[in-house]
């Protein structure tokens, strides 16, 4: 199987291709805020050619469908949506909160892995991994105060751009850290790798706000209507 990996739901425009056989044969991972409906479609023709790889010869396409930037994860789901109905095949979405998860757990499933992604405003999108990769706290928009309890109640990897907030509200008393991992978007060789083992018959990617956005329409200042 080959597919098509796509990440533009945090601080990067990130695509591989990964051929299950051999493994990932092109990557490409730009750290951005911004800019990545620019961005994200030459880097996708860029690793394409690198692999080698037309696009009818792609199996699946997978996409994060966030939490993430409203922005960012329209997108991306909008250009993988595009590419699997171009050439036919199917598109799938994961979640950021279990891409950023997914090496360690591969790792070991032993101990627990604490994932927070900055919300802003002192919240975090939250996700809490029990071993074997059982979840314990379900995706959720969280106040930063709960990643840290979740986190110092057991030696716990924590991860996702927020992990270093997580780690420093710990207490002295707290079980201490095994791993701190801030990266500012997940691992777009996971992302392949997870879409791969998706089962068939999955339903066309979405976005997974967990959050309304901050702008909000200003029905003061609507215009009345003739």
């Amino acid at each position: 199987m080959r597919v098509l990996a796509i990440d533009t739901a945090l601080g990067a425009c990130s695509a591989a291709v990964l051929d299950t056989q051999g493994g990932i044969v092109a990557r490409a991972s730009l750290p951005m805020l911004r800019g990545h409906a620019e961005a994200l479609m030459p880097l996708i023709r860029r690793i394409m050619d690198e692999a080698g790889t037309a696009f009818r010869d792609l199996d699946r396409v997978v996409v994060t469908t966030g939490p993430g930037s409203f922005t960012g994860l329209r997108v991306g789901i909008a250009a993988a949506r595009g590419i699997a109905l171009a050439i036919n095949k199917q598109a799938v979405g994961l979640s950021t909160l279990s891409a950023y998860a997914a090496p360690y757990l591969a790792d070991d499933e032993k101990a627990p892995v604490v994932v927070a992604i900055d919300a802003r405003h002192s919240h975090v999108y939250l996700q809490v991994f029990a071993a074997g990769g059982r979840t314990v706290t379900g995706p959720r928009l969280a106040p930063l105060g709960e990643a840290v309890r979740a986190a110092a109640a057991a030696p716990a990897r924590i991860v996702g751009s927020a992990a270093q907030s997580v780690a420093d509200g710990l207490a002295v008393t707290d079980a201490a850290p095994l791993y701190v991992d801030a990266a500012g978007a997940p691992d777009i060789d996971w992302v392949a790798r997870m879409g791969a083992a998706l089962p068939e018959g999955q339903s066309p990617p979405k976005p997974q706000y967990l959050r309304a956005p901050d702008a909000q329409p200003q029905n003061a200042a609507q215009l009345p209507r003739r």
